[in-house]
């Protein structure tokens, strides 16, 4: 695939079914900002990106002063690719969750370079606003609100309301317009007792995260679809449904793609929906030893928002790269 050409077209373009709008967004990482720039052996730029991290042993010998210098660069680049991203009209980025580092082993306020980088992040919270970006996150999946084991809700507990706490910092709102993603998770073999687990441990999160939270479908049969997540968690404790076009293959819950979107966007109230689609990569890479529900690196096919009106993650690992061979493939329809 070649590097990014200059696309200025907006990122709204026309939905494949009258009626919606279709806003694409990307996540976490920006493929061309990620890369430095080089003359000859020189480098003239170096690379932009949000997830500098570093493995447990480093953390514990270099410590907090070497986690704060990570956390005020990652603040400092997030500024620059929302930058960039708004001169590619783009206003929908899923933020990486590694913008502080081992954020769970201290507090915020313990950083060497906290001040630096609070003002950071209001900046980019006024930036966002101003600009009209739409900023979320998506936790990890060892976040499981379902585990019947202690350590591992305070654990989740403990990492939601991290990623709470960096959008409040950004005066982001506490709506699912800046939503917190999470997958439901296992079930240990009981599914109505690991729903049950969640929608109670649900009430044991701040405001800041409950008012944020979402779920996502799941893309194993045995695990969530976006019809469980509706009748089993939506019903209960209100949180709205994020349907995954892809995962939807392999859990569909007895709906079409059509039907379940259209339940999932129920769920949102006066927020704009969100959906994740990617394609299929053992289809791209015409490999049936990869596994079929493993993410595309582009796409090939443009995506079907059904008539729904909603923002657009796309979760293909070419990142940005995918989003505007998505904005040819809608632009050609």
């Amino acid at each position: 695939m070649k590097l990014t050409p200059d696309h200025k077209c907006s990122t709204i373009v026309p939905s494949l079914t009258t009626g919606g709008q279709v806003n694409l967004g990307y996540a976490c990482i920006s493929m061309e900002l990620s890369q430095p720039i080089k003359e000859g052996r020189k480098i003239i730029r170096e690379r932009i990106t949000t997830n500098r991290s570093m493995i447990r042993r480093t953390f514990k010998e270099r410590g907090i002063t070497y986690a704060s210098q990570l956390a005020l660069q990652n603040c400092l680049d997030l500024e620059e690719i929302l930058k960039w991203n708004e001169s590619k009209s783009i206003k929908f980025f899923r933020m990486s969750s590694e913008i502080f580092p081992w954020a769970s082993e201290y507090q915020f306020e313990d950083l060497p370079d906290w001040k630096e980088i609070k003002k950071s992040l209001v900046r980019t919270g006024f930036y966002a606003a101003l600009k009209g970006h739409r900023l979320t996150f998506h936790p990890g999946p060892f976040n499981k609100l379902t585990s019947p084991k202690e350590h591992v809700i305070q654990n989740t507990i403990r990492d939601l309301e991290i990623h709470g706490r960096i959008l409040d910092e950004m005066n982001q709102s506490r709506t699912t317009y800046n939503k917190i993603n999470i997958h439901v998770g296992a079930h240990y073999n009981n599914k109505p007792m690991a729903i049950s687990n969640f929608c109670k441990n649900f009430e044991r999160l701040s405001e800041s995260v409950r008012s944020r939270l979402t779920v996502e479908n799941d893309d194993k049969a045995s695990l969530y679809s976006t019809k469980e997540l509706y009748d089993e968690i939506y019903k209960r404790i209100g949180i709205p449904v994020v349907h995954d076009l892809h995962h939807h293959t392999f859990c569909t819950g007895g709906l079409t793609n059509s039907e379940a979107i259209k339940l999932a966007a129920e769920t949102w109230g006066m927020v704009k929906p969100v959906v994740h689609y990617s394609q299929s990569r053992a289809e791209e890479q015409n490999d049936p030893k990869i596994r079929a529900n493993a993410h595309s690196d582009s796409y090939w096919t443009a995506v079907n928002t059904y008539g729904q009106d909603v923002d657009i993650v796309l979760e293909c690992k070419h990142k940005e790269w995918g989003l505007f061979k998505m904005r040819e493939l809608l632009n050609e329809l």
